[in-house]
């Protein structure tokens, strides 16, 4: 028998990412995915993969900067408990100057994945345009990855009052959405909470507190089943992280799976 190549020319090794295990820390942006049982470890490897395609090809990567200063505001939030935690962590991550744009994080939870991501990136919008990038080809690029939950930014649940904490998160990342300074449009909108290792806030006091947030001075309304747009929380642990997803029942709730599988139905 002939020797067997050491590599093949078209089909380079796949970059290996560095998995960290920690607390997800206040001013997190990422994204949470979900996969079959067991199947995390090839759920967060082939969505990385995928990632690193797609990310140079959404964002301008060029003079990228580090969050040094960030990081040093977050710690302020957190309790002396979790700022030890957060510290001895540090310590065993990479001490390069730039750090990965796309960081997997190990929650320890069955069926669920976080990638953390870092400026430029956007998750709202990476999320959104790989789910636009499915529904409109049809073509499947994963094998594990479910759904995906954007998550802009995050706050922590510890310490004095973490209602506020919510509200104040709430406008920084609806901003956008729905308190535009200029042509803000009425929207329809609804809010979902999911709540793991979870007990500071109910999902009806969270729910209320960002409806109010949003208001109602540019037409706002809920509307359960025809929102345009879907305020998602996710609390975990000590954080508390929100994203809002449009054209979220458009694309199949944001699950790869099943934009592929109603395009396989729509086909025969």
């Amino acid at each position: 028998m002939g020797k067997r190549k050491a590599a093949d020319s078209n089909n380079p090794p796949k970059k290996k990412f560095k998995n960290v295990s920690k607390l997800l820390d206040p001013n997190t942006s990422g994204i949470y995915v979900s996969c079959a049982r067991r199947k995390e470890a090839n759920c967060r490897q082939e969505l990385l993969n995928l990632l690193s395609e797609k990310v140079p090809e959404y964002f301008d990567l060029e003079n990228v900067e580090d969050d040094e200063d960030e990081n040093q505001i977050d710690k302020k939030e957190l309790s002396i408990e979790d700022k030890i935690k957060q510290e001895l962590q540090e310590l065993e991550e990479s001490k390069n100057s730039k750090k990965e744009l796309l960081q997997p994080v190990d929650v320890d939870l069955e069926c669920l994945v976080f990638i953390k991501t870092k400026k430029p990136i956007d998750p709202e919008v990476l999320v959104e345009k790989l789910c636009k990038e499915c529904y409109e080809s049809g073509q499947k690029t994963t094998r594990y990855t479910q759904k995906l939950v954007p998550i802009m930014d995050s706050c922590s649940s510890t310490g004095d009052d973490p209602l506020e904490k919510v509200r104040q998160l709430a406008r920084k990342v609806l901003a956008r959405h729905f308190h535009q300074e200029k042509d803000q449009k009425p929207v329809k909108f609804a809010v979902q909470v999911s709540r793991r290792n979870f007990n500071v806030l109910k999902s009806d006091v969270i729910i209320k507190t960002i409806a109010e947030c949003v208001g109602n001075s540019h037409g706002h309304s809920v509307d359960l089943k025809n929102y345009d747009k879907l305020i998602i929380v996710e609390c975990y642990k000590n954080n508390i992280g929100m994203g809002v997803a449009n054209n979220f029942l458009k694309y199949s709730k944001y699950n790869l799976q099943q934009i592929f599988d109603k395009h396989q139905e729509d086909k025969n």
